[in-house]
């Protein structure tokens, strides 16, 4: 196997199938590209406590902390079909070199403000939408990437890594972030943030693999529109897309850990940080495994059975009197999550075509991305109306039926099979 080795065409078996421990790690292009993730990701999460922190100061207002995730996803929704067109007419690595460099341009806007104390609500809102806009060109770039730079054998391998890389990220960057606030405030965070985006871009250019895609000429509506045309005559990918969405919109409680905490658990401030560091926790473990483990061969049962059980675990987590049951819930929660992650991501890879899997990632951005932000917005609407319990505990149970309706609906996930 050579570091540029494509994979082969999604509908033909693999060829020179590996098997072993870390197999994507043979590939020197993808140990250079998620080394220099590992970096990035964790200074990303060292900004986002920066960044809300810095808002929270400035307005104390949780409406204003809500605006945030607002102005970030607006621009994700509006341009991630157009970033997916991009992605498959260009050379994805030197899209994500221009990406990178806009993102860390934005963190060097972060520190030139905080520096000089001129720092704004109307300023971080501004920043946060232009990250979000280079996001929507990078996150289809990066995810179409990844499979041209490892075999298909190794697919599975490589995308366990890299969510257990990311998850990781979710730990340390936040811990690493709030310690940095305590001693030096947000400017060193944001200095160092722009730092952590040296160590993609390095890994970037270090790279042997080369890339032309379809060609500036192929960046058009029609484009566009062949990508969505695809999607929707694909049901595996379409449905994964849609587990995605109803998981994260209806099972999402992070929003609401704050309350369990306070006035349910009566664990304070330190048991709502093991709380939050729960579900990434159990991420990792699940990660783990599954980077030393073959993925199972009736894959389209394990999605929706991991699916089932996430939405269990959050609905007992809204019933659970005990904090210790609750952290174990949230971690269980985390696992099945990322087990549902790693194998959709492999099935949706390994269905598309290349010259589709910039589009294909687009619109899977905007089920993953909106779901969250949505669900967020329902949790909280449903816990003032209902009550706290009921919206987490209704949310998990809705996770579950909608599983069991894919399953019934989409006979052709239920038997797939790799």
């Amino acid at each position: 196997m050579t570091d540029t080795a494509s994979p082969a065409h999604p509908l033909q078996p693999a060829v020179g199938k590996e098997s072993g421990r870390f197999v994507a790690l043979r590939s020197r292009d993808f140990r250079l590209l998620l080394a220099g993730q590992a970096v990035s990701l964790t200074g990303s999460q060292m900004q986002q406590v920066a960044v809300v922190w810095q808002l929270y100061l400035l307005t104390g207002s949780p409406l204003a902390l809500g605006m945030l995730g607002f102005f970030r996803v607006v621009p994700i929704v509006v341009f991630a079909l157009g970033g997916g067109v991009v992605a498959d007419a260009l050379d994805r690595r030197r899209l994500m070199i221009v990406t990178q460099t806009v993102l860390a341009m934005v963190s060097v806007a972060f520190a030139a403000l905080a520096h000089a104390n001129l720092t704004t609500p109307a300023a971080i809102y501004a920043l946060a939408f232009g990250a979000g806009a280079a996001t929507a060109f990078d996150n289809p770039a990066r995810q179409a990437l990844v499979p041209r730079l490892v075999d298909r054998a190794q697919l599975p391998n490589a995308l366990s890594l890299y969510a257990t890389v990311w998850q990781v990220a979710t730990i340390a960057g936040p811990a690493a972030g709030g310690a940095l606030l305590a001693w030096g405030g947000v400017t060193p965070i944001y200095v160092l943030d722009v730092l952590s985006f040296a160590a993609v871009i390095a890994a970037l250019l270090a790279m042997k693999h080369r890339h032309v895609g379809l060609g500036a000429s192929q960046i058009s509506a029609k484009a566009a529109v062949d990508g969505l045309r695809f999607i929707r005559r694909a049901p595996l990918i379409w449905s994964t897309m849609l587990l995605d969405f109803a998981a994260t919109f209806f099972a999402g409680s992070m929003l609401l850990l704050p309350i369990f905490a306070d006035q349910l658990l009566h664990v304070g401030p330190r048991g709502l940080g093991f709380l939050y560091a729960a579900q990434p926790a159990g991420a990792v473990l699940a990660g783990a495994v599954l980077s030393v483990l073959p993925a199972p061969r009736r894959r389209g049962s394990a999605i929706l059975w991991a699916v089932a059980a996430y939405g269990v675990a959050i609905a007992l987590f809204g019933l659970s009197p005990w904090f210790w049951l609750s952290f174990l819930l949230l971690a269980i929660s985390g696992a099945a999550d990322t087990v549902s992650m790693i194998i959709r991501q492999t099935l949706r890879q390994t269905l598309t075509p290349d010259e589709l899997r910039g589009r294909m990632s687009s619109v899977n951005m905007i089920f993953f991305m909106g779901g969250p932000q949505l669900g967020e917005v329902e949790a909280g609407v449903v816990a003032k109306l209902l009550g706290v319990r009921f919206s987490v505990a209704s949310g998990g149970l809705l996770c579950v039926v909608i599983a069991g309706a894919v399953a019934l609906l989409v006979p052709a996930l239920r038997h797939y099979e790799e």
